[in-house]
This record gives C-alpha cells, sequence and structure tokens, in this order.
C-alpha cells in the first residue's frame, strides 16, 4: 500500500514551489524495505512524500516502472507538471554501485545488477542535474545538513535496516572514496571465527548479523515465532521490549556488533558523531543499550571516550534529505561531476 507523508496544506505549497520562486528537488530513496520519493525545498523541508514496499517478485525493468510509477504519482500530487520545475533529482540506493556513473547492485535488491539508475533518471528528467550515490552516504549526508550531525565535522551516518550501510563526513565534507564505496561499515568482520556468511560472499560481517532479516531467522531458530514466515525485526524488537528473551538476546546481539564495528570506525577517522536511521534504528533502547556498553568496552584513548551515538534526528526521512541535499549542497555532499 501507497502512504502519503505530506497533507493537502504542504502539496499546495509544494504546487506554488514549483510554479515560482526556489524550485524544489526530487529527492528517492531506493531501499530493499521500501521504495520512497519526496519533494524536497532547498532547506531541507520535505514538501510532499510518497513510498511503497519494494517488491519481491519482479524483474529488472518491473521495479524500474514501480519506482517510475510511484515517482509520477508523487510529482502529480505535488503539481510538478515538467522536469524543468525540479532543480535536480537526488536519489540514494543500496550498494555496492559504480560510481559516480549510478550502475547499482544493491545486495539487497537481487533483480537489480548493474542497472543503470542514474542514466535512467537522466532520461526521464533530461536538461536537469541527476545525482545518484549510496543511500548510507545519503544519510548521512541528510544528517551532517539537517540532523543529528550538523554543526559537527565528523560523522559516520548509518542505515541499519534490510541491510547495514554507512557513509563518512570528514572535516564536513563526503567521503566517497576510489570507487563511491566508501564507508561500507556493514561489510566491516565483527565475528571473525564462526561467523555467519554474508550475501557479500565473506563470513562474520557486521550486515551478515545486525541486518533485520539475518536476526529474524537467528531468532527463529532459537524458538521465537516459528512458523511465521511474516515475522519482522520491528516484531522481534517489540516483543524484546516486552521481555521475551529471544528478543532482548537478538537486540543484544545486534547491539554488540554495531557496538564493535563503530569502536572500529571511530579509530579510524576520529568521529564525533554516528547517527543511525533505518528501521532497527527505531527499536530504541532495548538495541542502543548493548551497542553503548560494547562501545564504551572497546573505545578506551581518550580521543574516542566522547563519541556520541544516536538515533537519525531525520528518522526515516534522512536519506530522502540527504539526497536532496546532492542538489542543493553538492559543494559539501557531491564530487562526481
Amino acid at each position: 500500500m501507497e502512504r502519503d507523508g505530506a497533507g493537502g496544506a504542504a502539496q499546495r505549497a509544494g504546487r506554488r514551489s514549483a510554479a515560482g520562486g526556489a524550485r524544489p528537488a526530487l529527492a528517492i530513496d531506493v531501499g530493499g524495505t521500501k521504495l520512497a520519493a519526496a519533494t524536497v525545498e532547498p532547506g531541507g523541508r520535505l514538501i510532499a512524500r510518497r513510498q511503497v514496499p519494494t517488491p519481491g517478485d519482479l524483474d529488472s525493468e518491473g521495479l524500474w516502472r514501480t519506482l517510475d510509477a510511484l515517482v509520477q504519482r508523487l510529482l502529480d500530487a505535488a503539481g510538478v507538471a515538467a522536469p524543468d520545475e525540479l532543480a535536480g533529482v537526488g536519489a540514494g540506493c543500496g550498494g555496492p554501485m559504480q560510481w559516480p556513473a549510478g550502475v547499482v547492485s544493491p545486495l539487497n535488491i537481487p533483480v537489480w545488477r548493474s542497472f543503470p539508475l542514474r542514466e535512467r533518471l537522466q532520461e526521464r528528467f533530461g536538461g536537469i542535474p541527476v545525482r545518484v550515490h549510496n543511500d548510507a552516504i545519503c544519510v548521512v549526508a541528510g544528517e551532517h545538513w539537517r540532523g543529528a550531525g550538523r554543526g559537527r565535522g565528523n560523522v559516520l551516518g548509518m542505515v541499519v535496516s534490510t541491510g547495514v550501510g554507512g557513509g563518512l563526513i570528514l572535516d564536513s565534507r563526503v567521503i566517497s572514496g576510489a570507487s563511491g564505496n566508501a564507508g561500507h561499515i556493514g561489510h566491516v568482520v565483527v565475528e571473525p571465527v564462526g561467523g555467519p556468511l554474508c550475501s557479500c560472499g565473506a563470513r562474520g560481517c557486521l550486515e551478515a548479523i545486525a541486518r533485520g532479516p539475518a536476526l529474524v531467522a537467528w531468532a527463529q531458530r532459537a524458538g521465537w515465532r516459528q512458523g511465521q514466515p511474516d515475522a519482522t525485526a520491528k516484531d522481534l524488537a517489540d516483543d524484546g521490549a516486552q521481555g521475551h528473551p529471544v528478543g532482548v538476546a537478538a537486540m543484544r546481539r545486534a547491539g554488540r556488533a554495531l557496538g564493535i564495528a563503530i569502536a572500529s570506525a571511530a579509530y579510524l577517522c576520529d568521529l564525533e558523531v554516528v547517527s543511525i536511521g533505518g528501521g532497527l534504528s527505531q527499536a530504541g533502547q532495548i538495541l542502543f543499550d548493548p551497542l553503548e556498553e560494547t562501545l564504551h568496552a572497546h573505545a578506551k584513548l581518550a580521543f574516542v571516550r566522547d563519541l556520541t551515538v544516536v538515533p537519525a534526528a531525520l528518522g526515516q526521512n534522512a536519506g530522502l534529505v540527504g539526497a536532496a541535499a546532492l542538489i542543493f549542497a553538492a559543494d559539501r555532499y557531491w564530487t562526481g561531476d
């Protein structure tokens, strides 16, 4: 079911913005759980928003058509009639990807392998800037621009959901790396001996332990909600918050893995803030308490002791705000042109 994140007044404001004055950006967030799109003002405020679940039963072109239809419904609702009424299109997608070409192969969307997302969007919106980056880089850009990392120079943004991704801001600039995939903290090894197999082919990656579907599978093997194929990580976290021992143990397992990976990143990058978005970040203290405990057990040197780890201040909209930042604050968050 499609969901609307903005009311009629905001949509009317979007029509006025598109008709005259500062043009909004189209922001897109492609993830393994949901596809989301929004029109965003130059200051980072969302005007209109739509999302649908990411379908798991379509081929590559079917998924593109689903995204295209979602975007069109959003633009119709926002009163945007033509591409030149937009300042540009920013999109975040799970990685890895060939960057800046925007050819994406998200590990948690198997039907998109070497899919030319940026090229398709350029064809769809010819004549305006189109920029595609890793979804976690969009999260950290959004949080640095308008969220928990505002005013800080060194920030790690994370997505913990169907997968685990990361993006880095160092010295107030996004770090893309040699291939555009810098910050891929989900594939830091946190359990080298006997760790679970990851979709990347390695064992013991953070993603293999802390991503939502992996936690659910682990919990069901331990006796939680066996025979319920539609059980989710949110259900697991909710049950843990009510004292279910497997739910508590699962969140502790995820928190410990996150704490180890974040401690390593903090030592390597001298971070000030880690902002965690994605569905699992909504679990609250049942996840963050073991994370903090593990982080403090490993972060002993003075320069990492004051590291702040928080849920994304922008919540589930962090990636959309960051995708818009690729257009409106490109001097800090885009180096691909």
